[in-house]
């Protein structure tokens, strides 16, 4: 894994103060700073770990395995 400097630059947006609140406590942050950079952060990785899930489910599909319903409740 490479290390690299963050590339840090001010920013300035207009959002809404009651979202950055509720952010912050579901994250557990002390800032409004740190609350977005850990908020992109999730925001990366889940948008990471939901393209590496689709991928095994398409290999998977590909694969041709059969599933048998032993319980007799799925729909053909």
């Amino acid at each position: 894994m490479r290390h690299h400097k963050p590339q840090v630059r001010h920013k300035h947006f207009l959002l809404d103060q009651r979202k950055i609140q509720r952010a912050q406590k579901a994250l557990g942050t002390r800032t409004e700073t740190e609350t977005i950079e850990k908020a992109l952060e999730e925001a990366v990785s889940e948008r990471k770990r939901n393209r590496s899930a689709w991928a095994a489910h398409e290999r998977f599909i590909r694969s041709g395995i059969r599933i048998k319903d032993v319980y007799g409740v799925l729909e053909e």
